[in-house]
């Protein structure tokens, strides 16, 4: 069950550090005791900025069970998300509950790629430290649009036996896309037993298609179409081979190969032109709408 902060401890929920990454990204470390006890690879938890704020679902990029502390990193690409935002170090988040979601399958598989995009580092380095404490081999590919938009670059590479980067424009690694990378890796021998990855649908169903024709076992977090989080709206619905399955309480990680990505792409688009209006109507005077989907 999800552990929300008690009301005992003065310091729950309270900010501690904030950090900014790049020019849309940030990361918060929150006092959250109960949750970090509990915390594992893979799952996410539910925060509400203030009392009339949206609930919205964000993965745990880190913890520390000795701190008592929680940290986020987040995109600010709505209206929630920048309001979450503007939140500074001393102040306190309304709600923060979790952990959610089921725990990353880790063990050791031998030789695996993680491959992450954008802000999905902070859901693939949680992942990618446990993977290599299980004594694989862990070999990343980050993608990013330019170099300056890389996030938790040091970090990924103390867990890493190997790292490559790419991007868009060419600036950091090799010019192109992480699926790019991956399928010359594969091409020049790369046996691997497992890939990760995590960022834009597009991406995952790219890296899903390149490595289908070999039987890699391939496994995605579908942890951008989440909404609730705890199963109740529905948006999450998502095909996995023949059954329809929730990303927040069956996942939010899924068999690659099973899932139906042009539905997802189409639902995660649902809701785009309410976000669009509603990030304009509360954007700050002389401010420009930033939304988009991941």
């Amino acid at each position: 069950m999800p552990q929300t902060q008690t009301k005992n401890d003065a310091d729950n929920n309270k900010i501690l550090q904030k950090q900014q990454l790049n020019p849309q990204v940030k990361l918060l470390k929150i006092h959250a005791p109960t949750i970090a006890q509990k915390a594992q690879p893979g799952q996410f938890v539910i925060l509400k900025a203030h009392t009339n704020s949206e609930r919205i679902p964000l993965t745990l990029a880190s913890w520390d069970k000795h701190e008592g502390t929680i940290t986020i990193i987040f995109q600010e690409v709505g209206y929630s998300t920048i309001e979450l935002g503007k939140l500074e170090g001393g102040e306190k988040i309304q709600n923060v509950a979790g952990p959610l979601g089921k725990p990353s399958k880790i063990q050791n598989y031998g030789k695996v790629a993680v491959v992450c995009g954008g802000v999905g580092t902070a859901v693939a380095y949680p992942v990618a430290k446990a993977l290599k404490e299980a004594k694989n081999c862990v070999v990343t590919i980050m993608g990013a649009r330019n170099k300056d938009l890389f996030i938790l670059t040091p970090e990924m590479i103390t867990v890493s036996n190997e790292i490559y980067f790419s991007t868009d424009d060419g600036s950091k690694g090799q010019k192109g896309f992480v699926v790019d990378v991956l399928k010359a890796l594969i091409n020049e021998n790369y046996k691997f037993d497992l890939v990760f990855a995590v960022g834009p649908p597009m991406m995952m169903n790219a890296v899903a298609e390149v490595t289908r024709p070999f039987g890699i076992k391939t496994v995605v977090s579908l942890n951008p179409i989440m909404v609730d989080g705890m199963g109740m709206c529905g948006a999450c619905r998502v095909s996995v081979g023949k059954k329809t399955q929730f990303a927040c309480v069956d996942g939010p990680e899924f068999d690659a190969h099973k899932v139906n990505f042009k539905e997802l792409v189409q639902r995660l688009k649902s809701y785009t032109n309410e976000e669009k209006l509603t990030t304009h109507v509360n954007a700050p005077s002389g401010g420009t709408c930033t939304c988009h989907n991941q």
